[in-house]
């Protein structure tokens, strides 16, 4: 196993992403035998992290996980939770909230705790002062029982600009969505490179795009097989990862035995990616992208008479059509109605000024068909709120 050093301590490159566990298909219930069985294989192999949240899996996850490492001695691994701010549509009691995952997850404290899901959308809920997230969670840090504090991203990388600036001194690290698909689809180079600029780690998750990239389409898979036909596809996407020095954890969501042995091959020692390699691997991210071309030279947006952030919704529009999820919806939801793809009001000024010859307004009243027909985020955070509620005991 390759190890990173962070503040004196020796973590597991390879991080075990707990979201993803195998489930009943009709019960939702989730297989805790073979949860651990991959965890006896993965802490034979050498990993030492391990990162849950309170929403994954209904809120089973962290029971599973913590059911899966009881036999284990407390100091031997990393333990990585999430507040669930993102998933808030009222305030709630934040330190009964933080203390009920510590009672799922069998212990009294966190190495690593993060503010899940920074978007456009969820930063609000974060910085208001009626939900007072952020000053209790800092309380937890500084009674001890989170030793380091970071934050999920999904935003833009403006808005990743502005929480770094803002929060100075508090946050230790950042988790991105990292891969070779999404270092230019998703700026994810510009985001590793700010975070690293302002001396905080990298966290790395969706390695392999969710299993798009450990599940290539033939023509591509067999593009690496020319390389070595014994390697897996994850095995590309790890090591492209493996080479940005500043890339601490990098998570995966494994659901097999199979998969965390083949994991564990690729992590026991670092093999860079040769030139040749490191082309293809780019060559392919070409082949998996659909949608526009935008470049963000914001030529469009002089003169729009809504005045609308149109290389925001072309990248919403492009993370919908290379299968993002939720996410480029959440992002949409955290801009005021009339910033959105429907506020276009197809004058076509945009399509004239475009570079890349995009037909923009076709494209904005695609996306607002979209995010019109798609569940709403704010309906998942509903859900998700009702569901904390109910574990809490509360309505409150």
């Amino acid at each position: 196993m390759i190890y990173s050093d962070f503040h004196g301590m020796k973590i597991s490159r390879l991080g075990f992403g707990c979201m993803r566990f195998a489930t009943d298909p009709e019960t939702g219930a989730i297989d805790q035998e073979k949860v651990n069985a991959m965890f006896k294989t993965a802490i034979a192999g050498g990993v030492n992290y391990f990162d849950t949240a309170y929403p994954y899996l209904g809120g089973n996850s962290e029971i599973a996980m913590a059911e899966a490492l009881k036999d284990y001695p407390r100091e031997s691994y990393f333990l990585a939770d999430k507040f669930p701010g993102h998933s808030l549509v009222s305030p709630v009691d934040n330190i009964q909230l933080f203390h009920r995952s510590l009672e799922k997850c069998g212990t009294d404290y966190f190495d690593f705790y993060l503010l899940h899901n920074i978007s456009e959308y969820s930063i609000k809920t974060y910085e208001d002062p009626d939900y007072h997230i952020i000053p209790d969670i800092v309380k937890m840090k500084e009674e001890g029982k989170i030793r380091h504090l970071g934050f999920s991203f999904h935003g833009g990388i403006g808005l990743l600009k502005e929480v770094l600036s803002r929060y100075q001194g508090v946050f230790e690290f950042v988790q991105i969505q990292c891969n070779y698909l999404d270092w230019t689809l998703q700026k994810a180079k510009e985001a590793y490179e700010i975070i690293t600029d302002a001396g905080l780690g990298v966290w790395v998750m969706e390695s392999v795009r969710g299993g798009k990239l450990a599940n290539l389409p033939e023509k591509a898979s067999s593009m690496l097989k020319a390389f070595d036909p014994d390697a897996s596809d994850a095995s590309y996407g790890f090591r492209f990862l493996q080479d940005l020095p500043n890339v601490v954890v990098m998570l995966s969501g494994m659901n097999e035995v199979s998969q965390v042995e083949d994991n564990l091959k690729t992590f026991e020692t670092h093999k860079p990616l040769s030139e040749a390699e490191r082309k293809t691997l780019f060559e392919i991210a070409e082949l998996l992208k659909q949608g526009v071309p935008c470049t963000a030279c914001r030529y469009c947006c002089d003169g729009c008479p809504m005045e609308l952030d149109i290389p925001f919704l072309l990248d919403c529009y492009n993370s919908c059509k290379t299968g993002s999820g939720l996410i480029p919806i959440m992002r949409l939801e955290g801009l005021p109605e009339e910033k959105r793809p429907a506020a276009c009001i197809q004058c076509g000024q945009c399509a004239h000024a475009c570079p890349q010859h995009i037909d923009v307004p076709a494209t904005l009243n695609e996306l607002a068909e979209i995010f019109a027909s798609g569940a709403k985020w704010s309906q998942t955070a509903q859900a998700r709120d009702d569901e904390m509620r109910k574990d809490l005991g509360t309505n409150a």
